[in-house]
């Protein structure tokens, strides 16, 4: 009998977050990182469980403000997502967004609103793909997600005001 993993709630946040060019990046939290990242089994089978602990972790992440930490979890998850499953659509989509509010901390605005267009894109390619299953991108508010970022996407220059919490799009 196995244990099951434990929760995203009780695993530790980094200690700090990372930004690329204000410190080096052997800087990086890369052993709490790995506490995560060995979570994540080699494949999932059939669809990226919703309540998988580092998938919310990288979610949580995000909306704490680790953004590049949060793409680094979120890319081990949809490395082991099913070859053209929703849910690898939907983790590129925020990747994206985590690469995005990293950008907007860096005072990139204009990288930043070509990383939430394309984050965008993909939301908008996961909508045209429908849904009915139990993964992560079937109860996840991707159109919610999408409109919140299509209102950032309206400014003229983005700021660091405008960051995306994943949880804001479900607070719609």
């Amino acid at each position: 009998m196995t244990t099951p993993p434990p929760a995203a709630g009780n695993l530790p946040l980094p200690r700090w977050a990372y930004v690329p060019g204000e410190s080096d990046k052997a800087s990086a939290d890369y052993e709490t990182l790995a506490q995560i990242t060995a979570l994540v089994p080699p494949r999932f089978g059939g669809y990226v469980p919703a309540r998988h602990p580092a998938l919310r972790y990288g979610i949580m992440l995000n909306d704490h403000g680790y953004f590049w930490e949060s793409q680094e979890i979120l890319e081990a998850v949809w490395a082991a997502a099913p070859q053209g499953g929703r849910e690898r659509i939907l983790l590129r989509a925020c990747i994206l967004i985590a690469t995005a509010n990293l950008r907007l901390r860096m005072q990139k605005p204009h990288v930043a609103s070509r990383l939430f267009g394309e984050a965008l894109g993909e939301l908008d390619a996961l909508g045209a793909r429908g849904a009915g299953g139990d993964g992560f991108a079937d109860c996840f508010p991707g159109a919610a997600l999408a409109a919140l970022i299509k209102a950032r996407l309206t400014r003229s220059l983005l700021s660091t005001a405008d960051l995306v919490a994943f949880a804001a799009a479900g607070r719609t």
